[in-house]
């Protein structure tokens, strides 16, 4: 599993701190199953952020196009060059 980039940390960790208290906030709780089930639910909603912030791929260089017999020589299967007509 490939470590997570530094705005992902930085989106989840901030979704989980400011949902916990907007949360806690609106619910008005003092029981500790609620404030329990509350910072479960932050901690859910964080990860979830962090996962759909997109990941930038390393940079690929970019190759001169080939020409055409080139690619239609990528495409054609590897046995098909072999095989002869009779």
């Amino acid at each position: 599993m490939p470590r997570p980039t530094a705005a992902q940390l930085a989106y989840g960790s901030c979704t989980v701190i400011l949902s916990t208290l907007a949360m806690l906030l609106l619910s008005q709780t003092s029981s500790a199953a609620g404030i329990a089930l509350i910072a479960v639910a932050a901690l859910a909603l964080g990860l979830l952020v962090a996962l759909a912030v997109p990941v930038r791929r390393a940079a690929v260089p970019r190759t001169a196009p080939a020409s055409p017999a080139a690619r239609r020589a990528a495409q054609e299967p590897v046995g098909a060059a072999s095989v002869s007509d009779n």
